[in-house]
């Protein structure tokens, strides 16, 4: 179905770790708002896979990434439903976060 996705745990465990730093740092209603955007986007990539570009030096060509504002989603966009991977903020040490994540995929 169109705009179908799917959260792996630790993805979903990256959007509550988002909305608790927000509602904690700035406002609940933003944590929500941003939530809600993220939400969105995740029905886009499941709409349309392939959005978004590689990064090579993170994770192998499986997986795509998508920016939306500070953060990046990551995401196998060959998989039925759209598989979502991790959603992570951009100024963290993408390398470092990769890294133990890539442990876990399979």
């Amino acid at each position: 179905m169109k705009g179908e996705f799917v959260l792996t745990p630790d993805a979903a465990d990256d959007l509550v770790a988002i909305w608790q730093y927000l509602a904690d740092n700035d406002c609940g209603a933003a944590a929500d708002r941003v939530i809600e955007r993220l939400y969105t986007e995740f029905r886009k990539l499941g709409e349309m896979p392939g959005m978004g570009h590689y990064r090579d030096d993170l994770l192998d060509r499986r997986h795509r990434f998508w920016n939306v504002w500070s953060y990046v989603i990551a995401y196998r966009w060959e998989k039925k439903p759209t598989q979502i991977i991790a959603i992570v903020h951009g100024a963290r040490d993408l390398d470092a976060f990769y890294a133990h994540r890539r442990s876990k995929l399979p």
